[in-house]
């Protein structure tokens, strides 16, 4: 695992533990917590997604 898997690893990290306590703040109900949760999860699979056809 070389510096260029390990910086974007961390970098992603860090912007998770920045943005989820105010996620977890705004989402005090668990059904507009599931709906957000879901469109964070289909919004980071497409970039996934397109980043690596990208880079391919």
């Amino acid at each position: 695992m070389g510096l260029q898997e390990i910086v974007p690893a961390i970098s992603l990290i860090a912007v998770l533990i920045l943005l989820l306590p105010a996620f977890l703040r705004s989402n005090s109900k668990l059904k507009q917590f599931l709906t957000n949760l879901s469109i964070w999860a289909i919004i980071v699979l497409v970039l996934m997604i397109v980043s690596y056809l990208i880079l391919k």
